[in-house]
């Protein structure tokens, strides 16, 4: 008898047997239901985003075994590693598998984040490939400590930690000139829009333009009913150039004890580049005031990554959402948006209607725990949550009672299902 993967591909089964096999709901191995779900992601335009969905809250000790078997599917190992579909926990497992094959690994290094870039300089295959050097090094999101250890040092020379740390409250026993180049590096990969996260490659300009020509003749109504109306920030100016000007300085503890002066007030310490990128988000937000809406739609689309945090905000709707039809947004831009609560229901509402940040663990799961986010959304989103994420979620007073008390149920229900297939 065939295997289940090769009925799937020869279009074999009912539409229900696929759905169920989208849900991870069919009695198979874990390996076998991994690679059906990557084929279904990767090739089925019905059931690929429940495939998607199931495959980021998939069982992580099987997911890591089938990530560290040198006999893998070839399309599973690519599915795993690419960096849209990461998850960190698999990382380890997938650079140690000697069968992800070479383009894999450079799509990491152009895409990945700033950990997982760091964790690559560390693995002897990626260091003595002179491909992989120079993809790793001519990333803005590689560490300067790992960048200087891979460009200066042999393949079997010790890179230094790369453990993440809070970039905001360097270590007092760091040199300055480390902690400003390490600050300056992080500002680039922050604004950098160099990279189209869908391709790996920069769009060009034609490309823009064709995007813009597209919006505006798609929402053209929308447009011509809008226009007079000015730039106006859900959340308001008065916020946005207040933080502008001046940032809120860190609060202080003071004694309690009444034998005890007060401690002096501490000066906010300032951070080398802070100013200028006060004085950049200042001139956009008097540019971006100027526009029309027109304007700020195509600033929305082919601005900078500075830009696009501003407009997103705009009261003005179609002007938001034009910013996630930017060619230029990042994934890690989205899952911030995902977390605000000063945006517009419509951008909350149309983050996930797009297949590219649907398929964005880190995304579903912002939106889910937003309090902003509408309860049909969160709903729908939330039963894709890892068991973890749903105790969080349903323990989180911020939230809808609605959402929490079916949070509660799916943890009860997945930590069920889980206790019946360990036994």
């Amino acid at each position: 008898m065939p295997r289940m993967i090769d009925q799937i591909r020869s279009s074999a089964l009912s539409a229900n047997l696929v759905q169920a096999a989208a849900r991870g709901a069919l009695v198979l191995p874990p390996e076998e239901t991994i690679e059906i779900l990557v084929y279904l992601a990767n090739h089925n335009s019905v059931f690929g985003q429940q495939a998607r969905m199931t495959l980021a809250g998939w069982d992580e000790k099987s997911s890591i075994a089938l990530a560290a078997n040198p006999k893998a599917p070839l399309e599973v190992l690519e599915y795993m590693a690419s960096p849209e579909n990461l998850r960190p926990p698999l990382l380890p497992a997938l650079l140690g598998n000697p069968s992800l094959p070479e383009k894999a690994l450079i799509s990491l290094a152009h895409g990945g984040s700033r950990d997982a870039l760091d964790a690559m300089a560390q693995v002897p295959r990626v260091r003595s490939s002179p491909t992989l050097r120079t993809a790793l090094l001519e990333s803005p999101r590689l560490s300067s400590n790992a960048a200087a250890a891979l460009a200066g040092n042999s393949p079997d020379a010790e890179l230094p930690d790369t453990a993440p740390v809070d970039a905001a409250a360097p270590s007092a026993t760091e040199n300055p000139a480390t902690v400003a180049e390490e600050q300056s590096s992080a500002a680039v990969a922050e604004h950098s829009d160099a990279i189209d996260p869908a391709d790996g490659r920069a769009p060009d300009e034609a490309t823009i333009e064709s995007g813009i020509a597209a919006f505006m003749s798609e929402h053209a109504d929308e447009i011509a009913a809008e226009a007079g109306r000015p730039f106006q920030p859900i959340g308001g100016m008065s916020d946005e150039a207040e933080t502008t000007k001046n940032p809120p300085a860190p609060q202080e503890t003071v004694s309690s004890s009444s034998n005890s002066a007060a401690a002096p007030s501490k000066a906010p310490v300032t951070r080398p580049g802070t100013h200028a990128v006060d004085q950049k988000r200042g001139s956009a937000l008097q540019t971006i005031s100027r526009l029309d809406v027109k304007g700020r739609i195509q600033l929305a689309m082919k601005g900078n990554k500075e830009e696009r945090s501003i407009l997103i905000r705009d009261g003005t709707k179609i002007v938001a959402l034009a910013v996630l039809d930017s060619p230029k947004i990042t994934d890690s831009e989205v899952e911030g948006f995902a977390n605000q609560k000063n945006v517009l229901e419509a951008v909350l509402r149309a983050i996930p209607m797009k297949r590219r940040f649907a398929k964005n663990y880190s995304i579903v799961r912002n939106l889910v725990f937003n309090p902003r986010s509408p309860i049909d959304v969160s709903l729908a989103l939330m039963k894709h949550l890892l068991v973890g994420d749903l105790r969080n979620l349903s323990g989180n007073k911020q939230i809808s009672e609605t959402v929490r008390k079916m949070a509660l149920k799916m943890f009860k229900q997945k930590t069920e299902t889980s206790s019946k297939k360990k036994d």
